[in-house]
């Protein structure tokens, strides 16, 4: 296995560079934007840092891995973490947008009932307009928080509070403020995986239905450890139901250069601790269960039995696309069992900001990760209180 970090001053230069050492079957693995540090920045132009790996095993086209990257980038949310200021900024003007569009529906409705206000005093003619002005701006930001899929009473409840804190006559740009403030304390901060500040943690289990991502996931996440955090991991599978499960993993194993433990029951995992615990973190693949069946969920709870709490961290994977009902479900069932963190996958399938808001309140169990396409690792990032808090407001604006 080789795995080997090339520099160029562009992106299709680095991957021409990796592709010449290795050859066509090197599959890329990350690519990032490297800046210059210090003064230096200031003459000198970033370049660009591609990981690539080769596994003499395995064939790659890689013609169809680069098609495939460029197809996933187009449905790349913009709910993640933003990687750089531009896209902060992007978070503002989207929110000056909203207020530019508010102020101008609030200029139609004051229009047309200014014609019933003609005989009204002058006072209170200036004072019902600033009144109707503010109601009718929280009536559109309620109907903007609907229609991206918040549920309608936890809308109508942030509404109030909103209105309990605000003057009557409110001005726009300050009512979307604290719309926009409250709904990011909402949210929270994402719980993700942090080497340095989870140096007790060394066992991640990813929990959830079949089907919704938890191997692909996994993969993502153990590329990002190994090649940017530098950590010394492990991939443990207890999914040995799935055929292709096993060796789905053992693929990804083989590609990052890390070992894979196979455990078929709870107490295989447990008399494996003292052999696992060398390495710094363990990601655990478990098995697909329904939520509905009782029987399969004891043995997950087993299975998280065998670690200490204070040496694991759980995620519960869902498909962003599966019905709200069912998410409902799923999330309340799996909170019986344990805490976790959220994780939602597919995302380039649907739109589900406001499902992601109304669950995060629902079970007050903290998001965490994005993911979206099937390229590792790039198609995985980490929630953005205030893209999402735009994106609940702003709609497609």
């Amino acid at each position: 296995m080789i795995i080997k970090k090339y520099l160029a001053k562009t992106e299709r230069e680095a991957i021409e560079l990796a592709k010449a050492e290795l050859g066509n079957n090197a599959i890329v693995m990350n690519i990032k934007k490297v800046k210059p540090k210090g003064l230096s920045k200031l003459f000198v132009r970033g370049k660009v840092e591609v990981t690539a790996a080769l596994d003499e095993n395995i064939v790659y086209d890689q013609k169809e891995e680069s098609k495939s990257k460029e197809e996933s980038n187009k449905y790349r949310p913009d709910i993640v973490a933003a990687e750089d200021e531009k896209e902060v900024a992007v978070i503002e003007e989207k929110l000056n947008n909203l207020q530019q569009l508010l102020e101008k529906q609030m200029v139609e409705k004051e229009e047309k009932s200014e014609k019933k206000e003609k005989d009204e005093k002058p006072e209170k003619e200036s004072h019902t307009k600033e009144r109707s002005k503010s109601e009718a701006c929280k009536d559109l930001i309620l109907q903007q928080m609907m229609e991206n899929e918040v549920d309608e009473k936890l809308a109508k409840t942030l509404m109030d509070e909103i209105d309990k804190s605000l003057p009557k006559d409110a001005k726009v740009d300050q009512i979307l403020a604290s719309v926009y403030q409250k709904i990011i304390l909402m949210l929270g901060r994402p719980y993700t995986i942090d080497i340095e500040k989870n140096s007790g943690v060394k066992y991640i289990f990813f929990l959830g239905s079949t089907g919704v991502g938890k191997t692909t996931t996994i993969a993502k996440l153990a590329s990002r450890l190994k090649l940017h955090d530098k950590a010394n991991i492990a991939l443990i599978t207890a999914d040995t139901y799935r055929i292709a499960a096993v060796d789905q993993l053992k693929t990804y194993a083989n590609i990052l250069g890390v070992p894979l433990k196979v455990v078929y029951t709870p107490e295989e995992l447990k008399n494996a601790k003292e052999e696992l615990d060398q390495y710094d973190v363990c990601l655990v693949d478990t098995a697909g269960r329904s939520q509905k069946n009782k029987e399969q969920l004891k043995d997950i709870e087993n299975l998280l039995e065998q670690i200490p709490i204070n040496e694991r961290q759980v995620y519960l994977v869902l498909n962003a696309g599966t019905k709200y009902n069912d998410l409902k479900e799923i999330t309340s069932v799996y909170q019986k069992i344990t805490d976790y963190s959220m994780i939602f996958t597919k995302l380039d399938e649907t739109n589900c900001q406001g499902i992601m808001f109304n669950l995060k309140v629902m079970t007050k169990q903290p998001l965490s990760y994005v993911t979206w396409g099937q390229n590792v690792p790039d198609d995985i990032g980490t929630v953005d209180a205030q893209k999402v808090a735009k994106k609940l407001l702003g709609g497609k604006s």
